[in-house]
């Protein structure tokens, strides 16, 4: 963790799952608790957050009052109306912190818009797209930053993420944000599915559910592992372990028979266009 994020006073809109992840890894990390305050409306969030010692409010403006870095973590459809609140609230301040977006699906054009103060300045915004995975600090991020955001303050953002993401990618169109969507963002479900399939497999084949599930779980995880520690493409690990007329090379030519790049390809592809399209319409909302 960098010494100016920990210096950083930080401002979460919202107490979810995902602020709670990204606060949790601070946590851990050694941040100072009192330089970070979350405001989430429901009472039940609020309290999970209190107990990790931060300090806790139901208002927004409250939550952002001398913050250097806010991060807006709440739902794509109150985002509009969350971000007006606050430009209303900073109309007189000198400054305004840096905005982290996590909101899927809401461009740069629409927060710069919603956050524009009434004297015609906007924040500076980076926005960023996160996984699932990063609730056990195993994340993957992609981030885009709007033209005027400095290096020191990328660093910063890329500061808060190294506390649940082991991977953050800058991407330099915004337009690649809605890749990352697709890939990686939506990318733990592909996985999940896969091995929900290899479990039904085995559960028809003879297995019991818990040997089944036993096995699969553990197959994907030492996959992965293999996948992050050898220094090989996935397509030298997938060649090393496929013999000629093998087990392994007999199931592989049934998925290049069912098409699975293709189908991969488009799973990927239609994430991709769903996150544009949610963009799209919320601007519009």
């Amino acid at each position: 963790m960098t010494s100016q994020l920990q210096k950083s006073k930080l401002c979460f809109i919202g107490g979810g799952n995902m602020a709670g992840a990204i606060i949790g890894g601070l946590v851990a990390k050694g941040i100072e608790k009192q330089n970070v305050c979350v405001s989430e409306p429901w009472e039940v969030n609020r309290d999970k957050m209190a107990a990790t010692g931060v300090r806790t409010t139901a208002s927004n403006v409250e939550a952002s009052q001398g913050a250097d870095l806010l991060v807006l973590a709440v739902k794509p459809q109150v985002t509009k109306g969350v971000c007006r609140e606050l430009a209303a609230a900073w109309a007189e301040c000198a400054s305004t912190p840096l905005i982290v977006s996590i909101a899927a699906g809401i461009t740069l054009q629409s927060l710069k818009e919603w956050f524009k103060l009434a004297d015609g300045r906007t924040p500076h915004i980076i926005r960023v797209m996160p996984n699932t995975p990063a609730l056990l600090g195993e994340g993957a991020s992609g981030l885009f930053a709007s033209d005027d955001v400095s290096q020191a303050e990328k660093d910063l953002a890329e500061a808060l993420l190294g506390s649940v993401s082991k991977v953050a990618e800058w991407v330099d169109r915004e337009e690649l944000i809605d890749v990352v969507t697709g890939l990686s963002g939506s990318g733990p479900a592909y996985f999940f599915a896969m091995v929900e399939h290899l479990i039904e497999s085995g559960i028809g084949l003879g297995l019991t559910k818990e040997q089944a599930t036993r096995l699969a779980k553990q197959t994907c995880f030492g996959a992965g592992k293999m996948l992050i520690e050898s220094s090989d493409e996935p397509s030298q690990l997938r060649i090393n372990v496929t013999s000629p007329k093998g087990t392994t090379e007999a199931a592989l030519k049934s998925f290049d028979a069912s098409s699975f790049k293709e189908t991969v390809d488009k799973a990927v592809k239609a994430a991709t266009s769903r996150g544009k399209e949610l963009g799209e319409t919320l601007a519009k909302s």
